[in-house]
């Protein structure tokens, strides 16, 4: 098999995430434990306990899935032998998840990765005012129709693609109002479902530009090692191995649409075929096996989990 490890972004994290992990994984907990001294707070009990509203907040959601993401692998490399470098043709994450990738692969320490995904979810709350921002999911288009939903919804506001989702999911952010309309010509245009989705900021489009700058900056203050594995990056959807290069990718990132679907493709047209999601959820899951019905694809976020691999 050749296998590539993939990392979920906002909207998988859930209350109790990891905790079970912990309790029986001593390397799983000192990743909560570097990624609390980190952060100078106790985010490691809001993940295991909550509250669902405080471990939602962006700030708080970003730093929180990483962890959740390296401390399944630091227990895989303990209990099952893991070695990236040896096993792993590539990584890639889901927005966020690009940034577990990538402590995963060595570029970022995971104490450099959650003080970067902090900044990173404090700047995209602060680009945007509460309300004057949206996003929609449209499922059932294919990217150049939902392109033209966003062209014509636009007028004179931002709309465009986020995320491209693949098997026929686009999401789309920008103004509230050119989002609220993009909707109704979606289905006017008969798109299968077009609905609002309950985001705090609209993520990936033109107006997180103040977030961008935060990154540019933030990256720049931090060392950075070429990964042990290409990461396949959001924006180019092709794999990236110079540290100046994926600083660059992370910075377009913010403003920049997710091309998950081309990122899956590329990596099936180069010879992967069996994908595993480290973390919470199984969304990236479902996607793979979408978007490249030729692989195979598993979660791996539990002990059980954990104890399974091979």
């Amino acid at each position: 098999m050749t296998r590539a490890f993939i990392f979920p972004g906002q909207g998988s994290q859930v209350v109790g995430m990891g905790k079970a992990l912990a309790e029986i994984s001593q390397p799983a907990r000192h990743v909560f434990a570097e990624v609390d001294d980190a952060l100078g707070e106790n985010l490691s009990r809001i993940m295991f306990e909550g509250p669902v509203e405080e471990l939602t907040l962006t700030a708080n959601a970003q730093p929180a899935l990483m962890a959740a993401s390296l401390a399944v692998v630091r227990a895989l490399e303990f209990e099952r032998g893991l070695d990236l470098a040896r096993d792993a043709a590539c990584v890639a994450g889901h927005s966020l998840g690009e940034y577990s990738a990538l402590a995963a692969a060595g570029t970022f320490s995971v104490a450099d990765t959650a003080r970067l995904l902090r900044i990173r979810g404090e700047a995209m709350q602060r680009a945007v005012a509460p309300g004057e921002g949206a996003m929609a999911a449209l499922i059932g288009p294919d990217l150049a129709t939902a392109h033209a939903i966003a062209e014509e919804a636009a007028e004179d506001q931002v709309c465009g693609v986020a995320n491209d989702n693949g098997a026929g999911q686009v999401v789309l952010s920008g103004h509230r109002d050119a989002i609220e309309r993009a909707v109704t010509i979606a289905q006017k245009r008969g798109v299968k479902r077009a609905i609002l989705l309950n985001v705090s900021a609209p993520f990936h489009c033109a107006l997180m530009g103040p977030a961008a700058d935060a990154m540019r900056e933030a990256l720049a203050a931090v060392s950075m090692r070429p990964p042990s594995v290409p990461v396949y990056a959001n924006v180019t959807a092709g794999p990236l191995s110079d540290p100046e290069a994926i600083r660059g990718a992370l910075v377009a990132q913010v403003t920049g649409t997710v091309r998950w679907a081309e990122s899956v493709a590329a990596m099936a047209a180069s010879g992967v075929d069996r994908f595993y999601e480290l973390g919470a959820g199984k969304v990236l899951t479902g996607l793979v096996k979408r978007i490249a019905p030729a692989t195979t694809a598993s979660a791996v976020g539990s002990a059980d989990d954990v104890a399974a691999y091979a």
